[in-house]
């Protein structure tokens, strides 16, 4: 049975978690000197692997033979885990389980002992979803659990979490992993699955991950059976974006203050369907690449090799002061647009505004009509 890229690659030891170093030393180091925990919070954005740890933890703390903190993956125990049988870990989605009585019915079971394993492990997905009266329930449990028992909660939104809950775990902050990082794993699982796509391409598909590595990789399965091989082009199409030689095409009109070839560049892009959020969203990546670059030159994190192509180098030469004030007006835009019965007119308006800044009345504007002025004189 076919198994989904993302599901298939799921990293099964702390040695195969990218981006997470500051977690997985800790982790580790816990279960070597035998000082676990008996409540952990794993916060972050979707896909930056807190589930993912919070199985490997559970694996680790019952494994028979981990070494250096890792589990070995080859006892029954930690095949079990990998296999989602084992009953000594329980993994609970708070999104449809948050009634005062699922909580109750964990606190009823939590006093038993674990059937083979060490401990006995509750990994609950979404706990923010608890309802109030569920949170209180959880209380005196998180607050003196009996010896065999290890909870990990994971949320995206640890502000929703009462406090009193809060002061009882010990907290882990996911960070959103960078393009580069993911990248490179594209890069692995791509060879690994002879998914024949070019580096253009996966730099655009590690970018539109937005530091969620679980996100890039269910872009790449849904990319894999567009064509035989992959190019930057495809990937473009396939997600609806616009590629960076229309996007320079676009931003060089603006900066030559051309609004006949700016409206005509908008209207072609209009002919080939592309959505005024997704060209909106599409031109603020690249206007912040651009500045990005001249600021730090090519060791920024965020900007791969590949995506350092001549249209980034032409896209430099514009000036600093235009490009701050295009993202600046394209930032409120993005804004303001999700309401408009009319995006495609307000796009319009607002890059004549950046061609003509006599009819905008912003302080951008105005400085830079006077610098206009002082060229005259």
């Amino acid at each position: 049975m076919y198994q989904s890229l993302y599901r298939k690659y799921r990293p099964r030891s702390f040695g195969e978690v990218l981006g997470q170093n500051h977690i997985v030393r800790t982790l580790k180091n816990q279960i070597k000197s035998g000082r676990i925990g008996h409540a952990y919070l794993f916060c972050g954005t979707r896909g930056t692997g807190k589930t993912s740890v919070a199985k490997i933890f559970a694996k680790a703390v019952n494994c028979p033979n981990s070494v250096d903190g890792e589990p070995c993956n080859k006892c029954q125990i930690c095949e079990s885990a990998n296999n989602n049988s084992l009953m000594d870990i329980i993994e609970i989605d708070a999104a449809s389980n948050n009634s005062v009585d699922d909580v109750r019915e964990l606190r009823d079971n939590i006093i038993y002992a674990p059937s083979s394993c060490k401990y006995k492990v509750y990994i609950i997905d979404e706990v923010h979803m608890l309802s109030g009266s569920a949170f209180n329930a959880l209380l005196k449990t998180l607050e003196e659990p009996p010896q065999h028992a290890i909870f990990i909660l994971a949320t995206t939104e640890p502000n929703k979490i009462p406090a009193t809950i809060l002061s009882r775990c010990q907290r882990f902050d996911f960070k959103r992993i960078s393009s580069k990082v993911i990248s490179q794993n594209i890069k692995k699982i791509a060879e690994d699955s002879q998914i024949n796509i070019d580096s253009r391409a996966i730099a655009l598909i590690a970018k539109h991950g937005n530091g969620s590595m679980r996100d890039a990789i269910s872009i790449l399965e849904q990319c894999a059976s567009y064509n035989d091989v992959l190019t930057y082009d495809d990937v473009c199409d396939i997600l609806g974006t616009v590629n960076d030689d229309t996007l320079f095409a676009l931003v060089n009109s603006l900066n030559d203050r051309d609004g006949k070839e700016t409206i005509k560049q908008v209207d072609k892009l209009m002919l080939y369907g592309i959505d005024v959020n997704n060209l909106v969203k599409a031109l603020l990546s690249f206007l912040r690449d651009v500045i990005v670059y001249k600021t730090c030159g090519a060791e920024s994190e965020e900007i791969l090799e590949t995506e350092i192509n001549d249209v980034i180098l032409k896209a430099s030469l514009f000036d600093m002061a235009f490009l701050s004030n295009a993202l600046e007006k394209l930032m409120d835009l993005q804004g303001k647009i999700r309401y408009a019965q009319s995006p495609r007119i307000m796009l319009e308006i607002t890059l004549l505004k950046l061609i003509n800044p006599e009819i905008s009345p912003d302080i951008d504007s105005i400085l830079d009509r006077l610098k206009k002025v002082r060229k005259c004189d």
